[in-house]
């Protein structure tokens, strides 16, 4: 057990560590490409801190371990557990990071027509995954016309996203860099080849990090004696979402709402869209008690959010309240 603990915290440093290379170089990549905050957050760092939770399925469903079972159980957990816990628990943390500053009654004010746009892609896309585990394994035809349009939904986001970024720079939400490029300080220039690399840099430690987790998580598995997918729904969210926590904490407290909301938001619209479209597809996908809550629950904390969304921007008292919902699910679960 020892052993694979520390594997588990050996890896999640190494998460952490890639997810920090990564997401570096990404403001710099956004600052040189002249692209909106919304842009850099619901896109470009949604998509490289979502890699590890989006990496721990897929190699459990296409390069795991022999038991595929405990493989399926692993993907689902996973898929399922990231915007679970991206709508509940991040948010809160989120807002409690600086309840300090802008007092209960205060305000987190991201760019309103991105929040909204990544709000209404999720409910749509998280709703219509939920439907998919009603419809029988033998109607294959159905799973993969439902899969092909969660992918399309999000190619579609992309397009929206993209569309909407020249005026949001002119309006002045360009990203800004504010840290120098990692590679950068070593004294090498600041260019489209650095700024690659430093990505290929922070992928390859994101893989390896996730590919650690997973052979760890079903050795903690076997030895309790819990369900792979308990552990998959509890455990794997809680560590490789620590990158999307972790940045948008620190954004947040430098007053980069946008950035800092987008980055969850736009990593929810991904798991949301993609990743249960694999799921549907390469699992049994199908309405246990612990996959039911949890679906229910995150559905409820995106339109909490949605419905407590003012003009200002949300309320950190609302945010603060999806942090209950974490808890509710908690208790739920491990009452079962």
């Amino acid at each position: 057990m020892t052993n694979y603990l520390l594997e588990l915290s050996a890896m999640l440093i190494i998460i952490l560590i890639a997810a920090e290379v990564f997401t570096n170089a990404l403001e710099h990549l956004g600052e040189k490409l002249n692209i909106s905050e919304g842009v850099t957050g619901s896109l470009f760092a949604a998509l490289g801190t979502a890699l590890p939770e989006t990496l721990v399925p897929l190699l459990a469903l296409f390069a795991g371990g022999k038991n595929i079972a405990i493989n399926e159980e692993i993907g689902v957990g996973a898929i399922l557990g990231a915007p679970l816990m991206l709508s509940t628990l991040s948010t809160c943390l989120m807002a409690a990071s600086v309840l300090a500053r802008r007092g209960f009654t205060g305000y987190v004010s991201p760019e309103r027509t991105g929040f909204l746009r990544d709000l209404h892609f999720f409910l749509f896309a998280f709703l219509l995954a939920a439907l998919a585990m009603y419809v029988p394994q033998e109607q294959e035809e159905i799973r993969i016309a439902i899969s092909c349009l969660l992918v399309l939904t999000y190619l579609f986001y992309i397009f929206q996203t993209l569309r909407a970024s020249k005026s949001l720079v002119e309006e002045g939400n360009g990203t800004e860099a504010d840290e120098k490029m990692f590679l950068a300080k070593t004294g090498l220039p600041t260019n489209f080849l650095t700024i690659t690399l430093q990505l290929f840099i922070g992928l390859g430690l994101l893989v390896y990090g996730a590919e650690g987790f997973i052979v760890a998580i079903e050795g903690v598995s076997n030895l309790l004696g819990v369900s792979a997918l308990l552990l998959s729904l509890l455990i794997i969210p809680i560590a490789t979402e620590l990158p999307e926590k972790v940045n948008s904490i620190l954004w947040i407290r430098r007053g980069k709402d946008t950035l800092a909301f987008s980055n969850i938001t736009g990593a929810m619209v991904f798991q949301g869209t993609l990743l249960p479209a694999i799921g549907i597809m390469f699992t049994p996908w199908q309405p246990r008690i612990e996959v039911l809550s949890g679906v229910l629950i995150t559905l409820i904390a995106a339109l909490w959010i949605r419905v407590n969304t003012r003009g200002q921007g949300i309320a950190l008292w609302a945010l603060l309240v999806n942090g209950l919902f974490y808890i509710g699910y908690l208790t739920l679960t491990l009452s079962q």
